[in-house]
């Protein structure tokens, strides 16, 4: 028989019910969107993160591209799409602070999506066709300055990295350079092999195998110092364009609105897997620079990005997309 003392004890278990249910997080499969291509930097790490973090969560994370205007369409359905439980997860890029400076979205990056963690910062490299004329960056200056308008060089998409890479390099160098937009860095590369465009500027991380294969020509690497991976490759600063530095930053984004104990989790395995053996060595193959991984700093981190693009949209050196 219960006695009255009982009787408030009984009464908190449904209270306690929802509070345990959300304690156990995750209890079914995490979706991780690669906004991306196959093959490019993001989804080559996607695949190597992935299962690091299934392993540490004790549920399988399933890498889901959804690419498409240079990585807008898979951070729409995250921030307007999905739901805010932590059960999706996107890889975001640079492109989400471009965007708001030089496009008009149908998402917000900074008010939508929360930014969870850091992965890596990774250089771009410029490429060109083995037969190519141009032996250096100092070549494609000179050719842009004599044939305005005819140098042209291939990007993933409007507003991605590699289409902000060349447009700070003709903003730097005052050359007009001609942009062609492709779906996914993949894309570019028969065009590019084929001479039909001039060079591309891809990440490491997706252009160091062509390289490494002989399907493509280095001449030049975005960082502020070469490559350890390339060392016998020049930065472009070297080759007269002094203080040129760009890097593709990548990091983990949740919708805004995802409770506290799910984000934290999410964190915590980001985290760890970022100091796996096997992801430390992705990053290194791809030469990428460690940013903060915690959620606290990569927000911070996040937070400069947009304001560095804001600031450049409004002096003029690069120009908006649309709108």
């Amino acid at each position: 028989m219960l006695s009255r003392r009982s009787l408030p004890l009984l009464a908190l278990v449904p209270l306690a019910a929802p509070r345990l249910a959300r304690a156990s997080f995750p209890d079914r499969p995490i979706t991780m969107i690669v906004p991306y291509a196959p093959g490019g930097s993001a989804d080559v790490l996607a695949r190597v993160i992935a299962p690091e973090m299934s392993r540490i969560l004790g549920q399988n994370v399933v890498v889901e591209q959804r690419p498409g205007a240079g990585g807008h369409i898979g951070g729409a359905h995250v921030a307007n799409s999905a739901r805010a439980d932590g059960y999706t997860v996107l890889l975001g890029s640079v492109s989400m602070t471009i965007g708001p400076a030089l496009q008009t979205l149908n998402y917000d990056p900074v008010g939508g999506l929360t930014p969870l963690g850091g992965i890596g910062t990774v250089p771009m490299m410029m490429v060109v066709s083995p037969e190519s004329p141009f032996q250096s960056v100092e070549d494609v200056i000179a050719a842009a300055r004599a044939r305005p308008g005819e140098i042209s060089y291939g990007s993933s998409g409007l507003g991605t990295g590699s289409h902000m890479a060349g447009e700070l390099l003709g903003a730097a160098t005052d050359t007009q350079l001609l942009h062609v937009p492709y779906r996914g860095s993949g894309a570019v590369y028969p065009d590019l092999i084929g001479q039909r465009i001039s060079f591309l500027l891809d990440a490491m991380g997706s252009s160091a195998g062509q390289v490494r294969a002989g399907a493509v020509r280095a001449i030049g690497v975005s960082s502020a110092e070469r490559s350890p991976a390339f060392p016998e490759i020049p930065t472009i600063a070297e080759q007269g364009v002094p203080g040129y530095e760009y890097s593709l930053w990548l990091g983990f984004f949740v919708r805004s609105g995802t409770p506290p104990d799910a984000f934290a989790r999410l964190e915590e395995a980001n985290r760890a897997a970022i100091a796996t053996p096997v992801v430390q060595e992705k990053l290194l193959q791809t030469s990428a620079i460690a940013i903060p991984t915690d959620a606290a700093g990569f927000a911070a981190y996040f937070r400069a990005d947009v304001a560095r693009w804001a600031d450049l949209a409004r002096s003029g050196r690069v120009a908006r997309v649309n709108g």
